[in-house]
């Protein structure tokens, strides 16, 4: 088996498209969209029409709950918010409605955007210097609040990782297919960075059995069954700029173009 794991599109179509013209030269059998999907500057609905031509396995990300959740005063207050709601319509509103919170993609495998037990929460992340710093095992494990799949994927963080916990589990952060870096108030001022512009996703690809019972790997470990790969995809960041110039996100034209926070 062999999955390709996305999160964190943000509107990007110009970096999904790279992504999945890219995901497409390794026969994957299942695309895994871990959410935060439309939200942002770039293209919702194109965003949206482009994810509707492929089959993902889909949940919902904390900001596609702030979209449908949208009351009439955070609309006006927020001109991003706005453009978005007008952009995508009825249809997709609906969607991210219907998606689910998390996920048990198989015996092996869990999704959830967040934490299992809230999409706001970083899994893998400490952010309370200001900028993310790994948390410890145990934290990492409290926060799972008893899953015990041997693989977790979440996303939200927009920082690819893969993290191997004491209980022989692996935890795998794809990254963010549309948006490097980011700063964000909640829960206390922090910032993301990557330092690169390209589009992020992770492949994860089960080892066959007779490997798996082979001195090279042992089925018995997640981290030993399971091979994980981040993969850093360049696309057109010049469309996505141009369009967050179009809304003046001048922030957001920051983060494209450097992979960096805002000085």
């Amino acid at each position: 088996m062999k999955l390709a794991i996305l999160s964190d599109i943000h509107s990007n179509v110009f970096a999904l498209e790279a992504v999945i013209a890219d995901v497409k030269k390794h026969n994957v059998d299942y695309m895994v969209n871990l959410g935060d999907i439309l939200y942002g500057p770039i293209a919702p609905k194109a965003t949206y029409d482009l994810l509707m031509k492929h089959n993902f396995i889909t949940i919902c990300g904390n900001q596609d709950r702030q979209i449908f959740e949208a009351t009439t005063a955070e609309i006006a207050s927020n001109p991003t918010m706005k453009f978005i709601i007008d952009d995508l319509g009825e249809d997709p509103i609906e969607w991210m409605k219907s998606l689910a919170f998390d996920k048990q993609l198989s015996d092996d495998i869990y999704l959830c955007h967040g934490t299992p037990s809230n999409d706001l929460i970083y899994l893998l992340e400490n952010v309370e210097c200001g900028y993310a710093r790994l948390r410890s095992d145990n934290d990492i494990l409290s926060l799972l609040n008893g899953q015990k799949s041997p693989i977790i994927c979440c996303g939200h963080t927009h920082t690819p990782r893969t993290v191997s916990l004491s209980t022989g589990q692996v935890v795998v952060n794809p990254g963010s297919v549309g948006l490097q870096a980011y700063t964000d108030d909640e829960p206390n001022i922090h910032s993301m960075e990557n330092f690169n512009t390209m589009a992020s996703y992770a492949l994860l690809e089960k080892v066959s059995d007779e490997k798996a019972n082979s001195k090279e790997a042992s089925s018995t470990k997640a981290n030993e069954s399971w091979k994980v790969q981040h993969i850093n995809v360049p696309y057109d960041v010049k469309s996505a700029v141009e369009a967050c110039m179009k809304r003046d996100r001048q922030d957001w034209v920051h983060f494209l173009t450097t992979g960096r926070k805002c000085p």
